[in-house]
């Protein structure tokens, strides 16, 4: 199967999966996450009409992202973020779902061009305290998120979350449910957040049924990672 066939079947999940929950469609957006893969397999994506692209490495990001130049597409950037990351990140992307810590919030905040819109970003939340996995606590949410969203170079926009992997439907729901609860406390606290991404390959499903805006899917798109061998 091609990568112009897998996507077509990605998003016929992602209808099936809007009309089983009732959702509107075209509620959920596909981030195609492209990261390790070559830019002739992004090309044979855009040719099949997708134009959001997911990638988690800064330095193979930015080679696509000069390679793809003048296409019209939107760049996402959904990995850990180290502090001397954050400049170019800031520079070249238009949406970043892995804001984890308060420090990073402000370094994009101060390094984002003027002449760009403010930054559209996410904040990742540890929804199972798994110690391996960065993102904010459930309970540091409300206060962090109110210091983030005064920030006037950045758009704060909702939560996204990779929670630990489960395989049955309900046990799926779960965090996904905690993080939409997250997102309707803040917005009861007068903030306002439109996106939940969440959900990858094997969870899109239980996602959608819990409110995810953004769908994170790469292995069904892509086939496996091409991870260098050490």
């Amino acid at each position: 199967m091609d990568i112009a066939q897998r996507l077509l079947k990605v998003n016929q999940r992602i209808q099936q999966a809007e009309k089983a929950s009732n959702r509107a469609a075209g509620s959920v957006q596909l981030l195609a996450v492209s990261k390790t893969k070559p830019v002739e397999d992004l090309l044979a994506a855009i040719a099949a009409e997708q134009t959001r692209f997911g990638e988690n490495y800064l330095q193979e990001a930015l080679e696509k992202i000069s390679a793809l130049k003048g296409q019209p597409l939107e760049w996402h950037f959904i990995g850990p973020i180290q502090s001397n990351k954050t400049r170019p990140i800031a520079e070249n992307f238009t949406w970043v779902h892995s804001v984890d810590r308060l420090k990073i919030a402000q370094r994009l905040n101060d390094q984002r061009p003027q002449h760009l819109p403010p930054l559209n970003i996410c904040l990742q939340v540890n929804v199972d305290n798994e110690a391996s996995k960065s993102g904010f606590n459930l309970d540091e949410l409300s206060q962090v998120a109110k210091e983030i969203a005064a920030l006037p170079r950045l758009n704060l926009r909702g939560l996204m979350c990779i929670p630990a992997t489960r395989s049955e439907f309900e046990q799926q729901r779960k965090p996904f449910a905690q993080l939409r609860q997250a997102m309707e406390q803040l917005q009861q606290q007068g903030l306002k957040l439109d996106t939940l991404s969440m959900g990858m390959s094997g969870d899109l499903e239980a996602a959608v049924a819990e409110g995810a805006t953004f769908v994170r899917i790469g292995t069904d798109i892509f086939g496996a990672r091409n991870y260098p061998t050490s």
